[in-house]
């Protein structure tokens, strides 16, 4: 038996209706979000690759399409009070054309999202196809990182379009920053975490071990200086993680630990990234493990995190500062974990971010 919906205040506001079409490179005709996260573990990668017999390559690829399904995943479950979010879409290029036209409910607000350089699989099409939507009344959010204004060679093409960019540059590239319209909201704020918030449940009695979320490509002398005193210092409570990146779909495994270290991106080729960070820090708050973390330098792009204490910090190349905060965060009780815990999955999630800057807009 249906019953019918409690009355609305009155003068009460009514909820914007919103359909977000996320742009992803490893989609491709247009499609409800939900259903293309539901099939996407099961795709078969190799003819997207340039080398599909190469079992590394194709490693790599399925670890870059799972990390923008889970991005898929927290723009379908995205909720405000103030939107009625309709169901989510995605598409690849090959779907772009089907979305510019597919028919629209009654005072639908439709929003094109980009991220990092997907932007740049238009090509030289790039402004053309961000022109074309903005005509048709799609509104465009990008949320940028990896310095795009700067590298991501489409960036002065599509700037013109852009309603909302976030991005972790600062400052954006002069010209790039020109090139925006007068309109656009410009947000500088770092990459978070692409977590469904609250999804990952809170351990009240992890491993009392510090796992190492490192990579291969990244085992700088700093950072093998830093492991081996860990590993003296800490014996099997030090678990080091030389993969790239864990499979996103892993991640959650990993709250049985309670520490998580999270040491800097030098390793990154533009010159702001590689003395910054990934999203290691905010996806490790989220599953409740303590965050220790190199100090960041430009932007101060974990300044917030810090003094709110949500992070603990060493300097870089200070190894006895890096035992001291790997030690005070082992210390840390259930009640300091979960307010952490909270903290993350309230305000550092990636579908939370988007949604709050949608419902601040008008």
């Amino acid at each position: 038996m249906n019953l019918p919906e409690p009355p609305r205040q009155k003068d009460a506001p009514v909820p914007r209706k919103v359909r977000i079409c996320y742009f992803n490179n490893w989609a491709g005709k247009l499609e409800e979000a939900a259903a293309y996260v539901a099939r996407a573990p099961q795709m078969d990668l190799r003819p997207m690759i340039a080398k599909k017999d190469d079992p590394k390559l194709l490693r790599l690829a399925r670890l870059d399409c799972d990390w923008y399904m889970e991005n898929a995943r927290c723009f379908a479950a995205m909720q405000h009070e103030a939107i009625e979010f309709l169901p989510a879409w995605t598409c690849g290029a090959a779907g772009v054309v089907d979305f510019s036209g597919a028919p629209r409910e009654p005072g639908e607000e439709r929003w094109f999202l980009t991220m990092g350089r997907q932007p740049n699989h238009f090509g030289s099409n790039a402004g053309k196809v961000f022109s074309l939507l903005a005509k048709m009344g799609v509104r465009h959010f990008y949320y940028a990182f990896d310095e795009a204004s700067r590298f991501m060679p489409c960036f002065g093409d599509i700037a013109p379009y852009l309603d909302v960019l976030i991005h972790d540059e600062h400052p954006l590239e002069e010209k790039g920053r020109q090139r925006l319209k007068r309109s656009c909201v410009d947000i500088h704020r770092s990459w978070v975490a692409n977590i469904v918030p609250f999804v990952p449940p809170f351990n009240e009695a992890p491993e009392e071990k510090i796992v190492f979320l490192g990579s291969q490509m990244g085992l700088t002398d700093n950072r093998k200086r830093q492991i081996a005193a860990l590993k003296e210092k800490f014996k099997d409570k030090f678990v080091p993680l030389y993969e790239h990146s864990p499979a996103a779909a892993e991640r959650v495994q990993l709250n049985r630990f309670k520490v998580a270290l999270c040491p800097e991106g030098r390793w990154f080729t533009t010159p702001g990234m590689a003395k910054t960070h990934t999203d290691r820090p905010f996806w490790s708050g989220c599953l409740g493990m303590v965050v220790v973390s190199e100090n960041s330098k430009p932007g101060g792009r974990l300044e917030s995190l810090h003094e709110q204490g949500m992070i603990l910090r060493y300097e870089h190349g200070d190894t006895k500062s890096l035992i001291a905060q790997c030690e005070r965060a082992l210390a840390m009780t259930n009640e300091e974990r979960r307010r952490s815990y909270e903290y993350y999955n309230r305000y550092e999630c990636v579908g939370t971010v988007v949604a709050e800057t949608l419902a601040s807009l008008r």
